[in-house]
């Protein structure tokens, strides 16, 4: 939202999109109606395949994520990597709000870097800001952002998979809180993790 914000304000010719997995929380769908509302933008969506949503859970479940990592990251696959792959076709570059200190698959993220699965450049502008500046910048801006916030949220991904963190816990410790940290990427920034084990998507450059 700082980055949207942001966009707003310059008036720059920047698209906005946003993945709907079929998830998430009410609270985040309706914050990307806010930024309709509030700034004026419009935000294009982008959701998963049907098809493989149903094949999905008709073989594994539901909720089969939580049986294992392979299961997780399939799930991911189909519910964010490959609508992603959609939304960046044709585009020359990518913006996102990752930030260094959100985890530790995150410390050596760089501001400017080639996002070689989709064959384009991808930045992140607020990748050495700490959490207290997105705060102090919401603040002074009177930034929109996800009400679940205030609950206790400090990174948040689909329902299922995202919970409130604990004192001492860093921000993204409840997302797939019940995997190893290595493991706590969902493939849409491959280079924060190994490559997706079921990778069948090509790059779009």
């Amino acid at each position: 939202m700082v980055i949207t914000d942001a966009i707003a304000r310059a008036g720059l010719p920047i698209s906005i999109f946003a993945l709907d997995t079929g998830r998430l929380h009410g609270d985040t769908l309706g914050l990307i109606e806010k930024i309709r509302t509030h700034y004026g933008l419009t935000v294009e969506i982008f959701q998963p395949d049907r098809s493989d949503v149903e094949e999905y859970v008709r073989t594994h479940g539901r909720d089969a994520f939580y049986g294992s990592i392979d299961l997780r990251k399939r799930c991911c696959e189909i519910r964010k990597v490959e609508p992603l792959a959609r939304a960046l076709v044709s585009k020359r570059a990518w913006i996102t709000g990752q930030r260094r200190e959100q985890s530790a698959t995150r410390a050596q993220l760089a501001e400017r870097e080639l996002d070689a699965a989709h064959g384009l450049e991808k930045f992140n502008p607020l990748a050495a800001w700490s959490e207290a500046e997105v705060w102090e910048y919401v603040r002074e801006h009177r930034v929109p952002y996800n009400p679940l916030y205030d609950q206790g949220y400090r990174s948040i991904g689909c329902a299922p998979c995202t919970r409130p963190v604990v004192a001492g816990e860093d921000a993204r410790a409840g997302r797939w809180w019940w995997e190893i940290v290595e493991h706590r990427e969902c493939g849409i920034h491959p280079k924060n993790r190994d490559r997706p084990r079921f990778s069948r998507f090509k790059s779009v450059a």
